[in-house]
């Protein structure tokens, strides 16, 4: 009878026998130690679903946060410009997190909150912080951008050359300064007469700012050396800067109602 009993179980498979393992030695000399693997795992449970509810509950206060800035902001409804680009703090501390940076000379809505030198503001609908000192009540204008390579010659002047890089600097100058008309390039003498040279007709302070700029720039207009009131910059001795030249008598000779530029 009992063998009957015994052939009328169904198979058991290879995931039954584990199982049935398993719960044979709980029960064994060695359940003990089951059962503190198996207490182990509800710890382990335990604690991934205490660290979900937190990250739940930090999401759900910063979406509070975030929707009380945005009344706030509605209510106050004020907007103030950026002076510079300036970091988006989570909070007012110094340890409060970074969230990116918002540029400068860009509008954002205030809340009228301010704490530690810093000012709450809502970018994207979120509430953002930003340092204080650098928020304006009216718009910044912008700096006014420096002389470069590009632009168009607009002042009708010209240049016949001997270089095609005198016909650059020619064209650069013009464009940065259309103030300066006048431009001498051949002449009966040294580099002027193997038509590498060129007189920029210019004094004072733009005078030297032409010095600088085409200085900053030799290697991409080909210059070798430049001269202006009274001194010289050489790319052979470029690590010295500028410097002084011996009097040659005269206002025009010592250049200082031109800049000199010869190039290779």
């Amino acid at each position: 009878m009992t063998m009957g009993i015994l052939a009328a179980e169904p198979a058991t498979s290879d995931d039954n026998l584990l199982a049935s393992s398993g719960t044979q030695s709980v029960s064994g000399a060695s359940g003990s130690g089951s059962t503190a693997l198996a207490r182990r795992g509800d710890v382990v449970s335990r604690s991934t679903i205490r660290t979900a509810a937190k990250a739940e509950s930090a999401a759900r206060q910063d979406l509070e946060v975030d929707q009380q800035a945005r009344r706030m902001a509605k209510k106050l409804d004020r907007s103030m410009w950026t002076t510079d680009a300036l970091n988006l703090w989570g909070g007012p501390s110094e340890k409060s997190e970074k969230f990116g940076e918002v540029g400068a000379i860009k509008q954002v809505a205030v809340t009228g909150r301010e704490q530690m030198g810093r000012t709450q503001v809502v970018i994207d609908g979120q509430s953002r912080w930003v340092s204080s000192d650098y928020l304006s009540a009216d718009k910044p204008e912008p700096e006014p951008k420096g002389p470069s390579l590009s632009g168009v010659c607009s002042n009708g002047s010209s240049i016949s050359a001997g270089r095609a890089s005198l016909y650059e600097i020619h064209d650069v100058v013009c464009a940065n300064w259309p103030s300066i008309t006048s431009y001498g390039t051949w002449r009966g003498d040294g580099e002027h007469g193997q038509g590498r040279a060129i007189d920029i007709m210019v004094t004072g302070e733009t005078g030297w700012a032409v010095a600088d700029f085409l200085r900053a720039n030799y290697a991409a207009l080909g210059i070798e050396y430049i001269i202006f009131s009274q001194n010289i910059w050489s790319v052979e001795r470029s690590g010295e800067g500028w410097r002084g030249m011996s009097d040659r008598g005269s206002t025009t000779a010592n250049h200082y109602d031109h800049v000199h530029v010869t190039v290779y």
